[in-house]
């Protein structure tokens, strides 16, 4: 060997090669970084009063007048000091979840080793290795979400955490807040749901049972899947067995143990306005919010309802109802201005019947649909005060009847929807035509399809409240109509606002003077017309609705600020006798409108002033049938105009009949008769105000 040749011990390249060094470089690497973390964590301070956080367990929903009107599920939380669970619990908690738990301080290096591996097998976080401390820290300070983020901040949380307290009050505040399934948050909340008993009378299998919960509880829950709930105990008496927490003998009776659960764990939940948290529900989710994220993600939501308005409505729909028998009543009260919710009662026993009547059912409106006949008229340049035939009619075979055939000759075009003359709204649609009717119906909120056919003008088609109460609220506001809503805001547990309600949109859907006009009339009819019984004493507008047989009964009415709908009628459609717009549907509005204005005072509508011409008038006269079709074939005036005050006398009529003019009566005539020719408006005593302009496009 040479003086430059290097020994034979040198010149194995294996031994110093590039991937022992890297592997070298890399373990240095990771061995400075655990031990950095770990000198990063133990610097972090304590939490501040942690012993007395109370984070918020539950999503609640409340009414803008903060009452709790919904918690989900059968949710059930009580405290337990640590003393007083059963160590069978403990045990089973920390074989399952963290074996370590008494030996770490706050985080488990093999279990981080470990669910790397599989994580990056898996290519996906697939398991979190996360310790009781790290949950804890995940249930009062994080979200849910898996994410490397999220996972930082748990090291760093959990740290901190053991740092302030102890491991036994770790294991209690984890113990007392951990979420169950079920709407059971802590052990003892499990306890009372899922077994109806106190911790401390627990069985092995059952401290088992709810201590596999954590994992997935609506996986896990035995409420939706017995079976995999079994297995999933059994899997954690096997790790206790393990353990040596409990011995061969009891391991093999407590797998042998029936499962005994509570067979009504509902009576622990709260749902107080179950129509209309239905409907927010819909409305979260078309946010964007699905349902586990809402029941589980320990939110606030505020929403626009009026829990002292809804319990007065839904309090008088049962008294006016009562609580059994077939008959139904829904109830649907917003702001024309703000699109705010305020009372929704979609039927008279929520557990009972879920159909939403509000928004579900459609039914004929009766009446209460002629002042979109009347807006169509005005729009035309028809005035409040124009002169119009209370006289039997003939329409191609159509012969509507006023009520009882009670008819007054030539009135003001306001005093027909006063009175709610048939006759004069048939011979309007005649006028003005269906298609300037359905127009006007759609453009104020009307989806519903809408037969091409006259009759619409007396309310013979299904309509949905919803969309009639949205119709009136654009008279209400100006001809401008709104999108009711239900949620004004979500929360995090931390109290961060993650959703807030726009600013309500408005479309222009009405001429302002036509609203100014058909709600100057509508306010006779509260004050002096059919609605009389639905008056509130403060400046308002209304229309009741009465179809054939009273199968229908509805009262629609509004303020500058609130406007409600109320429908009362039976599911199957059938008779149910004397109730009427004016009857029980006017009482439940009046009922619940008196709270809902509570906060408004007694405005008056900003709207132009509209002068309805006092008109002296005959008696109404009743004639048959035959009289009828004879004052048709002879295209006479049926009643002579007499001097007479008719509102007064008609008052004085509806003491002993409830309601006046709402009914539909429809018949075959006796043969076709000639189309009579377009009516225009006949000039009044008084000259008319001036033609109003015409909606633009």
């Amino acid at each position: 060997m040479s003086e430059f040749e290097m020994p034979k011990k040198f010149k194995n390249p294996k031994k110093n090669g590039p991937f022992k060094q890297l592997f070298v470089m890399l373990f240095s690497f990771v061995l400075a970084g655990f031990i950095g973390v770990n000198m990063y964590l133990a610097s972090q301070p304590p939490i501040q009063h942690l012993e007395d956080f109370k984070p918020n367990v539950v999503t609640k929903i409340y009414s803008a007048d903060d009452e709790v009107i919904k918690t989900f599920t059968a949710y059930k939380f009580e405290k337990v000091d640590i003393e007083n669970v059963p160590d069978n619990i403990k045990n089973a908690i920390i074989a399952t979840e963290d074996k370590n738990f008494y030996h770490h301080h706050g985080y488990d290096p093999i279990g981080v080793a470990r669910s790397m591996v599989v994580n990056l097998m898996t290519g996906d976080l697939k398991q979190g290795a996360s310790t009781i401390t790290q949950q804890l820290a995940r249930i009062l300070f994080l979200s849910n979400e898996k994410t490397f983020d999220r996972k930082i901040k748990e090291f760093i949380v959990a740290a901190r955490i053991e740092k302030t307290i102890s491991k036994d009050q770790i294991l209690e505040m984890y113990l007392n807040n951990v979420y169950l399934g079920s709407g059971a948050y802590g052990v003892a909340g499990a306890a009372q749901i899922y077994f109806n008993k106190p911790l401390k009378d627990l069985t092995l299998a059952e401290c088992a049972l709810i201590a596999g919960l954590p994992q997935a509880p609506s996986v896990y829950s035995p409420y939706n899947n017995k079976k995999l709930a079994i297995q999933r105990r059994n899997q954690v008496l096997g790790r206790m067995l393990k353990m040596r927490y409990i011995t061969p003998e009891q391991y093999n009776a407590a797998k042998e143990e029936k499962l005994h659960l509570n067979p009504n764990p509902s009576v622990y939940s709260l749902n107080r306005a179950p129509y209309f948290v239905d409907y927010a529900m819909n409305e979260l989710e078309e946010l964007g919010f699905d349902e586990t994220e809402i029941s589980q993600g320990g939110y606030k939501i505020t929403t626009t309802l009026n829990y002292k308005a809804q319990k007065t409505a839904e309090d008088a729909v049962v008294k006016a109802l009562g609580s059994g028998g077939n008959r139904q009543a829904a109830v649907f009260s917003f702001s024309p201005i703000t699109g705010e919710i305020y009372v929704y009662v979609g039927g008279k026993n929520y557990y009972k019947s879920q159909y939403d009547r509000v928004t579900q059912s459609i039914r004929p409106p009766g009446s209460a649909f002629k002042p979109f006949v009347y807006a169509a008229a005005i729009e035309k340049g028809w005035g409040p005060n124009d002169m119009l035939d209370d006289t039997p009619v003939n329409i191609n075979g159509w012969r509507p009847h006023n009520y009882n055939n009670k008819y007054r000759g030539k009135l003001p075009l306001y005093m027909g929807l006063t009175l709610s003359s048939n006759v004069m709204a048939a011979r309007l649609i005649k006028d003005v035509g269906v298609r300037s009717v359905i127009g006007v119906a759609r453009s104020l909120g009307i989806t519903t399809p809408l037969e091409y056919d006259m009759t619409i003008a007396l309310g013979s088609n299904g309509v949905k409240l919803y969309e009639m109460t949205v119709a009136y609220g654009a008279l209400a506001n100006g001809g401008f109509k709104v999108k009711p809503y239900a949620v004004e805001k979500v929360e995090t547990s931390r109290g961060k606002v993650i959703y807030q309600a726009p600013k309500t949109r408005v479309m222009k859907v009405l001429n302002l003077n036509t609203a100014a006009v058909v709600t100057a009339m509508l306010k006779t009819v509260i004050e002096r017309g059919t609605a009389r019984a639905a008056n509130i004493g403060v400046p308002s507008a209304g229309k009741t609705g009465t179809t054939d047989d009273s199968k229908d009964a509805s009262f629609y009415g509004y303020t500058p600020d609130v406007v409600t709908g109320v429908w009362v009628g039976n599911d199957d459609n059938s008779k149910m006798g004397s109730v009427y717009g004016s009857t029980i549907p006017a009482s439940v509005w009046k009922s619940t409108m008196k709270v809902l204005v509570e906060k408004f005072g007694k405005s008056d509508f900003d709207y132009p002033d509209i002068e309805l011409k006092r008109y002296g008038s005959g008696d109404a006269k009743i004639i048959s049938d035959e009289e009828a079709l004879e004052a048709e074939k002879k295209n006479e005036q049926s009643v002579p105009n007499i001097v007479g005050d008719v509102l007064e006398k008609e008052q004085q009529q509806q003491t002993t009949n409830p309601v006046s003019f709402n009914n539909t009566f429809l018949e075959p005539a006796a043969k076709p008769q000639p189309q009579r020719p377009v009516l225009k408006p006949v000039e009044p005593l008084n000259p008319p105000v001036p033609p109003l302009p015409r909606m633009g496009n």
